[in-house]
């Protein structure tokens, strides 16, 4: 049967002190600058949409200083194709559908095919026993797949990251509180039939890589064009993806979450347009490709057209993304698309609006022939009936699939955060998604 196949995500969170965002903001719009470790840890850690206050029992590991494991990056080159195109226990694509083992593949609970978003996990040092509880919290609610950071930039070794700085030279952590620590968070989700889609940067760090290797003040937009700043991009890519090619409890990567031209710092060139995330887009997707031909790739943006003159912020191009050009892209097999019309200039309009948000991407998904998927939505009011009206619509347009921003669970040192998008396993939303992902599965056929 030629169905499509569809993701529902939930985002897990953390606690944490959150002021508002300024308008357009990223990721939520709560006053997050992007993952940035110890680089600018207040940022970081306060400032963040995904993570618990740094006075929280969960972070008190980020402050204990470690002694990194590490492989320090050389240049990169990339490898030839290391495995045959979807072999067997990896999802791939087939048109609009999300595919397993021959059969069709519906993401849910936290993205695409059904995803969650669990950014925090492996960063937050959790017992195995907590970890595993909030993957279960997540599978209950019929998810499928995860979404989560493979990335953290610290110049202060502390607690878990995956990459420290020493000026302007890279070194991976492939220990205990680094790498090590990841193959946990996966074997945490497999364990609980959870697969990973894993995003290897976001805006923030950019800016780390940015700052260490150009110096401070420099536009965010260099870690687009900047040679070397991409060669260490692609060393720090060629190692965590290395370790993983054969992982079949991960199911795609993502070049960033939310690539825009300002970053954190909110800078740019005056160059910086469609055309250059759209280049770099092709450039760190085909290496990516080189190195691994298991796993499927995404760009991880928020879905903006390129439409100048439109009223709507999220389709003017004014931000660097042109949607529809960059799903076309041959080595991204995916589309992602977020949504937040509180923080998108959209108050009072959310319902509507996002319904047509939903719509205007079935129809690109159509287009290009390949799926997309909703992987962070959000509202803070009135979520109910706002989700319920919205997953209708991700299930009536054959989009392939969503992710709710995010999940909360009730752990060993009390609840997670909860930074008004939060679903916990007893509230009000929890039985909405529920429901929303067996009615994608049984569109789908799975």
């Amino acid at each position: 049967m030629k169905l499509a196949t569809g993701v529902i995500t939930l985002a897990v969170i953390l606690p944490s002190a959150l002021a508002a965002v300024p308008l357009y903001g990223q990721c939520g719009g709560l006053n997050y600058s992007g993952d940035q470790g110890s680089y600018a840890q207040p940022l970081w850690l306060l400032n963040r949409i995904h993570v618990f206050s740094l006075f929280h029992p969960f972070l008190r590991h980020m402050y204990e200083v470690s002694t990194p494991t590490a492989t320090t990056a050389t240049t990169p080159t990339a490898t030839s194709t290391i495995a045959p195109t979807a072999p067997n226990g990896f999802v791939y694509t087939s048109g609009q559908k999300f595919m397993l083992d021959g059969k069709p593949y519906t993401v849910v609970g936290c993205v695409t095919l059904s995803q969650s978003n669990s950014y925090w996990v492996g960063l937050t040092g959790l017992s195995d026993a907590d970890m595993n509880k909030a993957f279960a919290d997540i599978a209950g609610a019929g998810a499928t797949t995860v979404r989560t950071w493979g990335f953290n930039e610290v110049t202060s070794p502390s607690g878990n990251y995956y990459q420290s700085w020493s000026g302007s030279t890279p070194t991976v952590n492939t220990g205990a509180s680094g790498l090590q620590n990841f193959d946990r968070v996966i074997r945490a989700a497999k364990a609980n039939g959870i697969r990973l889609i894993v995003a290897l940067s976001d805006y923030g760090g950019m800016d780390v890589y940015v700052r260490q290797i150009l110096g401070a003040n420099q536009p965010h937009d260099l870690f687009y064009t900047n040679t070397n700043v991409k060669n260490a991009y692609k060393n720090y890519i060629r190692t965590f993806i290395g370790r993983y090619v054969n992982e079949t409890g991960i199911l795609g990567w993502e070049l960033a979450n939310e690539p825009r031209c300002r970053g954190s710092s909110g800078s740019a060139t005056s160059s910086c347009n469609t055309v250059t995330i759209t280049n770099w887009a092709k450039e760190i997707s085909a290496y990516i490709k080189s190195l691994d031909s298991n796993h499927l790739v995404a760009l991880g943006d928020e879905g903006f057209y390129n439409m100048p003159g439109n009223p709507s912020y999220p389709h003017q191009g004014t931000e660097g993304i042109d949607f529809d050009v960059n799903l076309d892209i041959s080595t991204l097999d995916f589309g992602t698309v977020h949504s937040y019309p509180n923080h998108w200039g959209q108050d009072g309009n959310e319902l509507t609006w996002g319904t047509q948000w939903i719509l205007d991407h079935a129809k690109s998904q159509a287009r290009a022939n390949k799926p997309v998927i909703l992987e962070e939505f959000g509202v803070t009011s009135n979520q109910p009936a706002v989700y319920t009206q919205w997953l209708s619509n991700v299930v009536s347009s054959g989009l392939a699939g969503d992710l709710i921003w995010q999940a909360g669970s009730r752990l060993s040192a009390g609840a997670t955060h909860n930074d008004g998008f939060a679903v916990y396993p007893d509230g009000q939303v929890y039985p909405v998604v529920r429901s929303h992902a067996a009615a994608l599965k049984s569109r789908n056929g799975s």
